[in-house]
């Protein structure tokens, strides 16, 4: 499981890998502060992004470039100012609209937090709230018990061994922006890798550490991180402990789905990722979309709405 790929080994380092690359590029506090704003606010200027996050300008900066790089921002002059800039989403920007739903989903319905968050408008039908996740192929409903994961050989080496995460931002965004607990479950490729093993049904310390060559030490230190954010739990002492995933754990699951089919989006010329989800009812892999609690309808961007919670919604949870 850990054969190095042959055009990495000539090149000295490993390929890269993409779902590694979307990870490193969206599994970040800020990027997705960024993202939110230009889908919700329609923000598309850089004082515009500061004065709403609050981020030091070099910070901001810096992850705007990454995005314009990765092709989710196209940078164009802003009329009448050559030299000032509106960074407007692309189609592959626009197509990250599924994952910030299915943060936005997990954060509503698994932090404090959440109840505070706009609410989430289907038009047709008037619902407020989080959607399901389901199989576009079939249309069925899909929950983690649903699919199952195959892996190449080499796909967690080279997921966890490309490229380099930048370091993370340390100065804290604006009230109401925050993405700190889903960070503990994406914000780093160990981190991830050890929740998407456990999605895929990994439980004991030894599979973990056997499927990803990790150090001991370093293993350990981010189950205990995942346990205290309550997405794993401890349970059993000794050779027989494992780790098990919590419901927050469980309702994960769109949000790595959404993100594994992203990756192909944006890396449409890289080798494949050997990172497969397969519908077990319908035994094709895994194409995610959502749908709408209230309808059962397939939700498409321009379907819903975000808005404000409601003063008398405030009210009730005072």
């Amino acid at each position: 499981m850990t054969v190095e790929p042959m055009d990495a080994a000539l090149a000295g380092q490993p390929a890269v890998h993409p779902v590694g690359a979307t990870f490193d590029l969206l599994g970040d506090r800020l990027t997705l502060t960024i993202l939110r704003h230009a889908f919700v606010n329609h923000t598309r200027r850089f004082n515009q992004w500061i004065e709403r996050t609050g981020a030091p300008p070099a910070v901001l900066t810096a992850r705007l470039t990454a995005l314009v790089d990765a092709g989710v921002f196209v940078r164009t002059p802003q009329p009448g100012s050559p030299d000032r800039f509106d960074y407007l989403l692309t189609d592959l920007g626009l197509a990250t609209w599924e994952i910030l739903v299915s943060i936005w989903g997990w954060q509503r319905e698994w932090t404090a937090a959440g109840a505070l968050h706009p609410d989430l408008v289907h038009d047709a039908c008037g619902h407020r709230g989080p959607p399901v996740l389901m199989c576009r192929g079939c249309g069925r409903t899909v929950t983690p018990r649903d699919t199952e994961v195959t892996l190449g050989d080499d796909a967690l080496w080279r997921f966890t061994s490309s490229g380099r995460r930048r370091a993370r931002v340390t100065e804290s965004t604006q009230a109401g922006m925050q993405f700190d607990e889903i960070m503990e479950a994406i914000g780093d490729r160990w981190s991830a890798t050890v929740t998407g093993l456990a999605l895929a049904g990994v439980r004991r310390f030894s599979a973990f550490r056997a499927a990803m060559n990790m150090s001991p030490t370093t293993l350990t230190e981010r189950l205990s991180r995942l346990c205290d954010a309550e997405i794993l739990r401890r349970s059993g002492d000794g050779n027989g402990r494992e780790y098990r995933l919590t419901p927050r754990g469980r309702a994960l699951f769109a949000v790595f789905a959404f993100l594994l089919a992203w990756s192909e989006l944006a890396h449409p010329g890289a080798p494949e990722s050997g990172l497969r989800i397969r519908h077990r009812k319908c035994g094709a892999v895994l194409t995610p979309a959502l749908r709408c609690r209230g309808c059962d309808a397939g939700l498409d961007r321009v379907d819903v709405r975000f808005e404000p919670v409601s003063r008398a919604g405030l009210d009730r949870l005072a």
